[in-house]
């Protein structure tokens, strides 16, 4: 994962008061938080995997209820 990685991504999460910003902000998105992981990860064997956002759905659906859901 980390050789599929390109260096732009860690523009997105550098900082002027520390090492690295632990968000790449709204344009960031998955790229910049696997460049976060790789910072620490070194040579360890890792992978990113984002299997569900949050949700705040505002009306019960026949899918999900109303209020805060782990996936949505």
């Amino acid at each position: 994962m980390a050789d599929a990685l390109f260096d732009e991504f860690k523009d997105y999460i550098k900082s002027d008061i520390a090492d690295l910003k632990n968000s790449g902000g709204r344009s960031g998105s998955l790229s910049s938080s696997a460049y976060f992981l790789k910072e620490f990860a070194g040579e360890t064997p890792w992978i990113h995997l984002d299997i569900a956002g949050t949700a705040w759905p505002d009306k019960d659906r026949p899918y999900t209820p109303k209020e805060r859901q782990g996936s949505g």
